[in-house]
């Protein structure tokens, strides 16, 4: 029996979720999300800690141990086919065939769905459209720069029109110019209508990006909820300032503040976000320290997941069972 979508129902739910690889490595240890229609969901980790192998499960490719998954409703063990139709995937690894046009790509994989050839065509022409490579569609797929390709699985995972679409590290390895281009391509999809969950290694992506996320560590979630609220949860700042001349071989100290020289010209503070940046100015001007320019050491979710997950989580959860994610 086929069971429909449900308009209330989430986009995406998974309920204490659950994968044990032979020799009894448990890469998820009873995650459990819920992703609304029409959001755009960011899922970090560390190397290990389960996403691979997450993604893998919602989109078929893994078995799961136990847990229950559904999408927009449909329930993923009880209906798989009309839960796949829901569902569009754009992996890491560049898995079309490059000695293919980008034409045929789009108008075969339509065809796999069921997709009449003739609307095949006009679904691939819209999409190559839509991703900037109509230009590029009678062309081989090996000849397209590493950009272009990422956009054409995107493209190939619009194709069936899902309504929801996963991404796994979508620009990695693209150039940050690229880059910028993928994310207009990403906020025009979300702005369509279509829920989007993204796993990225680039922080700045995702608070770029998303509106809520999940951060997934040793297969269990540590933390969720909107961005911005925790995002606001973190109490420090830093800076990075450039210097005129040299700096002296004693920094001045200011309670609570941490002041050190990455170079012989610049300075890396990180101080509460509370206290007045001028009291830091202050005592760099009584120590003869002229700051030339000023900006931010990094982005405030780079804190936020190195706080939850802890340093060396990469390394000390490298054997999950799972390919690097």
């Amino acid at each position: 029996m086929t069971h429909r979508p449900q308009g209330d129902a989430p986009a995406l739910s998974v309920r204490d979720l659950r994968k044990t690889y032979a020799g009894g490595v448990q890469a998820l240890k009873g995650v459990s999300l819920e992703v609304a229609p029409g959001d755009f969901y960011a899922l970090l980790g560390p190397n290990g800690a389960g996403k691979s192998t997450l993604i893998g499960i919602i989109s078929s490719l893994v078995n799961k141990t136990s847990g229950d998954v559904s999408v927009f409703g449909v329930d993923l063990a009880r209906d798989r086919g009309a839960a796949m139709r829901l569902i569009g995937l754009v992996p890491q690894e560049i898995n079309f065939n490059l000695f293919e046009k980008p034409i045929d790509i789009l108008a075969n994989y339509a065809g796999f769905f069921g997709i009449p050839r003739k609307e095949a065509l006009e679904r691939a022409e819209a999409e190559l459209r839509g991703a900037q490579l109509w230009d590029k569609a009678e062309v081989m797929s090996r000849t397209l720069s590493g950009g272009m390709k990422r956009r054409l699985m995107i493209a190939r995972a619009m194709m069936t029109r899902p309504r929801l679409l996963i991404l796994d590290e979508p620009t990695a390895g693209v150039d940050i110019e690229i880059r910028r281009g993928m994310w207009r391509t990403l906020r025009e999809i979300n702005a369509a209508g279509t829920t989007i969950i993204l796993t990225t290694h680039y922080l700045e992506e995702a608070e770029s990006l998303c509106r809520n996320l999940a951060i997934i560590d040793h297969g269990r979630i540590v933390e969720r909820g909107p961005m911005r609220e925790l995002l606001a949860k973190l109490d420090v700042e830093g800076f990075v300032l450039d210097i005129d001349g040299e700096l002296p071989q004693r920094l001045p100290e200011v309670p609570g503040t941490a002041i050190a020289a990455r170079d012989a010209h610049t300075l890396e503070i990180d101080m509460p976000r509370s206290m007045d940046l001028n009291r830091i100015f202050a005592a760099l001007d009584g120590a003869g320290i002229r700051v030339r320019s000023m900006r931010t050491k990094s982005n405030r979710l780079e804190e936020l997941f190195v706080r939850m997950t802890g340093e060396g989580a990469a390394e000390t959860d490298s054997g999950s069972g799972e390919q690097a994610a």
